[in-house]
């Protein structure tokens, strides 16, 4: 057998090209497919995927134990190369072990990622709004619950009103229909003063329904993987603002955003 070594060029538009990498629940059944409709609004975006390992039941010490392999599962995330913008798919997690942490875990493995997390994603995402009063939606358990609206009263924003699914099991969670989202919302907006409604929980699924609900409601309403897509895509440089994905979408990334935040290697 005769073998023929074959020439090849390298294309050089796949450096050019913002990467996105994604840590990824592994009993997470909604943010891939929600970021993959969200992305393909920015086709010259690369996405890649690394899921690390965590129980189905979701509590305070689930979550702190993923620390353990946030690292390693950051490693994986096109080893030997460097990718634009790291997210972490966890909210709950987040504020369980701190952004700090989250971030510094990621860095761990790769330094020169810009690093975000749906709690990040969430607190750009009011600050687009210039929103200050937060209608706010989980899934979680109360333990869990304590520790979410503790954090986002941390950070400045009220809340006035918590509305829960009281749901342990993140595989449920995921199965939660679009009846029960749009109910949820309505029963926090119709009797309290709220400049925006955050769902929190990537497991959630809202993001195709999202700008329609924002229609009916009359306010802004945003999700973790809803506000997280579109933080990591402005890190990532990108100003394009579609339709059909609601009013956060028409927002560039506050003033305020820290410098280190920014990346300005890619500018549509």
């Amino acid at each position: 057998m005769l073998t023929e070594i074959l020439r090849y060029n390298v294309d050089p538009r796949f450096d050019e090209t913002p990467s996105i990498g994604l840590i990824v629940l592994a009993t997470d059944y909604t943010i891939e497919d929600e970021f993959r409709f969200i992305l393909g609004k920015f086709p010259s975006v690369r996405l890649h995927h690394s899921r690390i390992a965590n129980t189905d039941s979701i509590t305070p010490e689930s979550l702190a134990d993923m620390a353990n392999r946030i690292t390693d599962c950051a490693s994986i995330l096109t080893p030997g190369s460097e990718i634009d913008v790291i997210a972490y798919g966890c909210t709950s997690a987040t504020m369980t072990m701190s952004e700090e942490k989250v971030f510094q875990l990621i860095r761990n493995a790769k330094p020169r990622s810009i690093v975000t997390t749906p709690v990040t994603s969430a607190y750009a995402a009011f600050r687009a709004y210039g929103a200050k009063r937060i209608g706010l939606i989980t899934p979680y358990i109360e333990e869990v619950n304590k520790t979410v609206v503790s954090h986002i009263q941390r950070a400045g924003f009220d809340v006035p009103l918590l509305g829960t699914f009281e749901q342990e099991r993140d595989s449920v969670v995921s199965r939660i229909s679009q009846a029960s989202i749009e109910n949820a919302v309505w029963e926090i907006t119709r009797s309290n003063d709220v400049d925006t409604v955050f769902v929190s929980c990537t497991s959630i699924r809202m993001v195709e329904f999202c700008e329609q609900l924002e229609k009916d409601m009359g306010i802004p309403i945003t999700s973790s993987n809803h506000a997280m897509a579109w933080h990591t895509l402005r890190l990532a440089g990108l100003t394009t603002k579609p339709e059909g994905l609601g009013s956060l979408y028409s927002e560039l990334l506050d003033s305020g955003e820290p410098e280190n935040f920014r990346h300005t290697r890619f500018l549509e």
